[in-house]
């Protein structure tokens, strides 16, 4: 069957990974159409992640977008109901990349619109500038957002500003994210945030990583409610023998940058 024009694919290239040592980078690019997705670009996305996750090497993953945004979203043009899967693939990709091994920087450098303002939410670090804004217009479009994404606004946020954003449907400015603690870091300007963003990745990546992958996952897990002790006290104990906590100590008696193998 021939898709009518306003449902074809955005134009543009799909989603691009590229790793360089420890860090992944996976790049939105469809920048004349603000970064939407549709059902192709979230499947690339979920094996991007996929393959990030299983690159034991990798330690931060990087999610930005080309041009003035970061991402609007699933293409409101292909939106049919309980049909298309999006809101499904939506869910499962952000919960996804809300368990990934490394940790998750977003540079919002623009918008963040409808899911994926729910992308933003699930990576671990947000970055942006004066030009941030986070919007979800399902309401407006008659769509029921996904309960991944209600779960992730509520543990954000708290449920006062998750109706302010997903019922009233409000536009926050930077200075509304920053304040909501939807942003970690925030330039002085738009074109400092890609630096900004680089910094903290780089930073994240010299850390121990048996350490802040496992306080990584049991910080969700204490969050949610979640919490294996067992597994706890496990990952506590494997740091506690590793060769990196030794390393961690010399270089502080030493006054020098640590050097983590993650082992």
């Amino acid at each position: 069957m021939t898709a009518a024009p306003d449902s074809a694919a955005p134009p543009g290239a799909p989603p691009l990974l590229a790793v360089d040592g420890e860090l992944a980078t996976i790049t939105l690019r469809r920048p004349a159409v603000a970064n939407r997705l549709d059902l192709d670009d979230l499947r690339c996305l979920e094996s991007h992640l996929a393959e990030v996750d299983a690159c034991a090497s990798v330690r931060v993953l990087k999610l930005q977008g080309e041009g003035r945004h970061f991402c609007s979203g699933f293409h409101i043009g292909q939106v049919s109901g309980e049909r298309d899967g999006a809101g499904d693939r939506f869910d499962a990709l952000s919960d996804a990349l809300e368990r990934a091994r490394p940790l998750t920087v977003a540079v919002l450098q623009g918008g963040a619109f409808g899911g994926a303002a729910d992308l933003a939410l699930a990576c671990d670090f947000r970055v942006g500038g004066p030009a941030s804004q986070m919007m979800v217009p399902a309401a407006q479009l008659g769509l029921h957002y996904y309960r991944g994404g209600l779960e992730r606004f509520v543990h954000t946020v708290g449920l006062p500003a998750a109706r302010r954003i997903l019922l009233a449907v409000d536009r926050l400015d930077a200075a509304q994210m920053q304040q909501l603690q939807l942003l970690d870091r925030m330039a002085a300007d738009t074109a400092g945030v890609p630096a900004l963003a680089d910094a903290l990745c780089a930073h994240l990546a010299a850390l121990a990583p048996l350490a802040v992958q496992g306080m990584k996952k049991h910080l969700r897990r204490i969050a949610r409610g979640t919490l294996d002790a067992a597994e706890l006290a496990g990952d506590i104990a494997r740091a506690g023998a590793s060769d990196d906590l030794q390393e961690g100590a010399r270089a502080w008696a030493e006054k020098r940058a640590p050097r983590f193998e993650g082992r």
